[in-house]
């Protein structure tokens, strides 16, 4: 039993004996409201009778425009801050040199020499002997999240150019002597805006020089004619490359899993401490349960209605068709369920902690931090972003994120490490709510005895008039 209880009960016990013997306690002193002086309902806001509630007003209405002002400016500014500053860091990439020709020699100097700066592709020659197995295992080595993107010069590029400008082929294909090797479902955002850009850029710089080259080096072949009447495209484009996208986003409800989804995710969480919190009010139970029972019902009605909602959440996703079987099979929609059930914790359980102290009044502000800071991690690469963004390898959106992607597209397995991260929210949020809300029993059973012991000092006190 609460060590609390016992002074509960008494003060209950004498609020029960002073109700039926007449004597109750008169109501504490409350602050004034502003006195208005017109009767209800019928006064203007400008009226001089309500100068002083026409004060009071514009005096919490400022402090509140005051402080979402530095609310945007504080909280805000992290979001605006990881856009604006995206690309800040350059993403690593390979060229591997299957082909050892002219082709080969040309594009990978090419590519080398440019500089990255701060927000473009640091490429670097791999030797073409750490992949036995050619192209294919390149792409494993992408899949593995070993580099961000990769260009290969595919085996047999010069020969075959040389054979097609020899037998004047006119169904030589360019596109086969390079490839672009990227991972659209690692992040699409950096995959769309920064790499398939900005390497189809160069490539393209790189094809138009060496066909340059080209042209002048065969301008005085005996068969140039035969080649501009037969196949132009021999001179014209004598090199081009393909895009090898081999994990493509290719379900329209990525972004509702992966990114959009997860805001949603934390305002469901959010509304489930808003009734959690009703319930426990309109039934009494914070005052009725000793400290150690509060404490298990708050932390079994999270666990349990958070695991409900999040199958709501995953069967909206598999009604709408989501793909789950892509790397595990049946047992990928029961990953998926449970990620997100560990992330509505994750989320949902620091607010629960927190309410307990800042009550629903201040809530709301660390929620629209909450909601801020994790969006702002899980958009671009944390690769790309300055070095204050890397709390987000730390965060439950980022996780959660990384999680449904390796489920859904089948990238790098980190379960492992995402499920860790959104344990260890968990266990810190039961943790801190354990504590607050010992500091509030403490809190409530301080103003109880205080109250209890103005009652005995108010029965034992004379009344005025019937003093000896």
């Amino acid at each position: 039993m609460d060590r609390h209880s016992p002074i509960i009960t008494r003060i209950q016990y004498t609020s029960a004996i002073e109700a039926s013997s007449g004597h109750t306690k008169p109501p504490s002193p409350l602050p004034a409201a502003p006195s208005a002086s017109a009767p209800p309902f019928s006064a203007h806001f400008f009226d001089t009778s309500l100068s002083a509630a026409r004060a009071t007003y514009l005096k919490v209405l400022a402090a509140g425009v005051t402080l979402l002002g530095v609310v945007v400016f504080a909280v805000c500014a992290i979001y605006w801050g990881s856009i604006r500053s995206t690309p800040h860091h350059a993403l690593p990439g390979w060229i591997v040199d299957f082909d050892g020709g002219v082709v080969g020699q040309y594009v990978a100097d090419s590519l080398a020499r440019i500089n990255a700066g701060s927000h473009g592709i640091a490429w670097r020659v791999v030797s073409a002997d750490r992949f036995p197995g050619g192209v294919s295992q390149v792409e494993d080595a992408i899949v593995g999240e070993a580099v961000w993107a990769a260009v290969s010069i595919n085996a047999g590029a010069s020969s075959s150019l040389s054979a097609a400008l020899s037998a004047v082929d006119p169904s030589y294909n360019s596109s086969l002597a390079i490839t672009f090797i990227g991972s659209e479902a690692r992040n699409e955002a950096a995959y769309r805006n920064i790499i398939l850009p900005l390497v189809s850029s160069q490539l393209e710089q790189a094809s138009r020089t060496f066909a340059l080259q080209f042209a002048r080096n065969i301008s005085l072949t005996s068969n140039t004619t035969a080649l501009l009447s037969i196949a132009p495209e021999i001179i014209i484009q004598p090199i081009y490359y393909t895009v090898s996208n081999i994990r493509p986003l290719d379900n329209s409800l990525a972004s509702a899993v992966t990114f959009v989804g997860l805001i949603y995710l934390l305002i469901l969480s959010f509304f489930m401490v808003l009734v959690s919190l009703r319930a426990r009010e309109a039934s009494g139970l914070d005052h009725l349960l000793t400290l150690r029972s509060l404490v298990c019902v708050r932390l079994s009605t999270a666990f349990g209605a958070y695991l409900f909602v999040a199958l709501f959440y995953a069967l909206l996703s598999r009604a709408f068709h989501l793909p789950f079987d892509r790397r595990f099979g049946r047992a990928g929609f029961v990953i998926f369920w449970a990620f997100n059930w560990l992330g509505m914790l994750a989320c949902g359980l620091a607010l629960e902690s927190l309410v307990t102290i800042t009550t629903v009044r201040y809530i709301p502000l660390f929620l629209l931090f909450w909601i801020i800071s994790n969006m702002s991690v899980a958009g671009f690469p944390l690769e790309v972003l300055p070095h204050f963004y890397r709390f987000g390898y730390a965060f439950p959106f980022y996780n959660i994120s990384r999680g449904v992607r390796t489920v859904v597209f089948r990238t790098q397995d980190n379960l492992g490490l995402n499920f860790g991260v959104l344990i260890a929210w968990v266990a810190l949020s039961c943790f801190t709510l354990s504590v607050f809300q010992w500091i509030r029993r403490r809190r409530t059973v301080a103003v109880q005895e205080k109250a209890l012991i103005e009652s005995k000092i108010l029965k034992s006190a004379p009344l005025d008039g019937w003093s000896a």
